[in-house]
């Protein structure tokens, strides 16, 4: 292939066409990150799209080999995908510049909506509009329980795991990192024994002709930043951490281990070095967390901050900005409660984020070597496996408190478990539930009608005094 060459001169792809320069680049990331709804699933079709049926850009194999890396890793597998192809392209300057652009608009948009939330969320008609997102948002987080359901369990085995990590959550409320460690570890032995049911399989597929590498601008050798990129690794990582643990560092410090921020910080932190599964995953760990642990929001309101963020562009994760926002929204200190929301939420989005790039920096240059790895590749499938029991308890608990007014509980023998007062049924509630269900697994809507329409049925119910909220 023809280098890429720096200066003024043509830069050349392997097929001879010319190289997207920097320009170019940066808008093709922002085309990507405005059209990216959907969860990780509708994220990686656009930039399948547009990466490689339709710019060209690499091949199918080549965009499956990123992919199946980025699974190894902790954290939303859309964005590290994003950066990790700007990296290809433009070294770490265009995976600094394409994931910073895919996390953008989803950002910018969360913000502020977390702003009209906090100010206007008790008002009857926005109250009523989340009212019918309830009701979708349930019926998304179940179709991810079937989407991934069906790639990840393949065996018996697979099952056992999410059924285990199912009744270890609900049943016993069994932290999430625990249950990714436990499931990394079995997956991690099996492959070590080379036993068939812990062979990695699956991925995000799609249909059509496969575009070859190697009539694409990357080919299929190794581009200049994969050859030069171990170089300068170490480095980039040193950098990296510094600006990972430096604010958290510096609010443990300034403020204690008590102030909220230096709370949000820590919390986000660890929270961002197990996301294993993607974002559905992830909830059930900031629900557990965020809702009773530290008490940031109320669980009707978490039901709030996913409906927030699945009709907004970028990473659905970004739903934690909206929970750092309402954390220290209620508990500002000195400062002026939109204020202290406000770096809240950046500080867990800075936190969540920054990773992303440190992981795919640092792991880029030697991605043959360790995609080759077979006890890691079994690895992240028990762990596949273990998310599918921990999201399905996100979609029950998500079901309890959508549908139900108030909850019991039952402990006793080692078990804490929510329990429905069947008296308290919102009818309302429950009948815009099973219509989600019914649009989303019957009629196959996708994801922004099914919001938009569950809203405007939430804002028609409240304006006909079906329900109050």
């Amino acid at each position: 292939m023809t280098d890429q060459v720096e200066g003024s001169e043509i830069h050349l792809g392997a097929d001879g066409r010319a190289w997207p320069g920097f320009g170019e680049a940066m808008a093709v990331w922002a085309r990507i990150a405005l059209l990216s709804f959907g969860g990780p699933a509708g994220q990686i079709a656009v930039m399948h799209r547009i990466l490689v049926e339709e710019k060209r850009w690499l091949g199918d194999a080549r965009f499956l080999h990123a992919l199946n890396f980025c699974m190894l890793l902790p954290g939303p597998e859309a964005q590290q995908l994003a950066v990790y192809v700007g990296w290809l392209m433009h070294r770490t300057a265009g995976g600094v510049v394409a994931g910073v652009f895919f996390v953008a608009p989803g950002m910018v948009a969360i913000m502020a909506l977390s702003v009209v939330y906090a100010l206007y969320g008790e008002v009857g008609f926005v109250s009523a509009l989340f009212f019918g997102l309830k009701a979708a948002v349930l019926a998304i987080v179940l179709q991810a329980v079937v989407r991934i359901g069906a790639r990840a369990l393949k065996n018996a085995v697979m099952i056992g795991l999410a059924g285990v990590s199912f009744v270890a959550i609900f049943f016993f409320d069994a932290p999430f990192p625990a249950i990714v460690v436990a499931a990394g570890l079995i997956g991690w032995l099996g492959g070590r024994s080379g036993l068939t049911a812990f062979r990695a399989g699956g991925g995000h597929g799609g249909g059509g002709a496969p575009v070859g590498d190697a009539h694409t601008i990357l080919s299929e050798g190794a581009p200049e930043a994969a050859r030069s990129g171990r170089r300068g690794a170490l480095w980039t990582g040193l950098v990296l951490a510094v600006l990972r643990l430096g604010p958290t560092a510096f609010l443990l410090a300034a403020l204690g281990p008590d102030h909220v921020f230096s709370t949000i910080a820590t919390f986000f932190s660890r929270m961002a070095v197990v996301t294993f599964g993607g974002a559905y995953a992830v909830l059930a760990y900031v629900a557990q967390a965020g809702v009773e642990a530290y008490g940031w929001l109320a669980p009707g309101e978490m039901l709030d901050g996913l409906g927030l963020a699945e009709t907004t562009p970028g990473p659905l994760i970004m739903v934690t900005q909206f929970v750092g926002f309402m954390g220290a929204y209620r508990d500002p200190g000195a400062l002026p409660p939109l204020t202290a929301g406000v770096l809240g939420g950046l500080i867990t989005t800075w936190v969540t984020f920054t990773p992303c790039f440190l992981w795919i920096f640092l792991g880029a240059p030697h991605i043959e070597r360790l995609r080759g790895n077979r006890a890691l590749s079994a690895a992240l499938t028990a762990i596949t496996a273990a998310v599918v029991g921990v999201i399905l308890n996100l979609a029950v608990w998500f079901a309890l408190h959508a549908v139900f007014r108030q909850l019991g509980s039952f402990e006793g023998f080692g078990l804490q478990v929510a329990v429905p007062r069947l008296a308290s049924v919102d009818p309302a509630a429950a009948l815009l539930a099973v219509a989600a269900l019914a649009a989303v697994f019957r009629f196959k809507v996708g994801v922004i009608p099914l919001l938009a329409v569950a809203a405007g049925c939430g804002l028609a119910l409240w304006a006909a005094g079906l329900v109050v909220v």
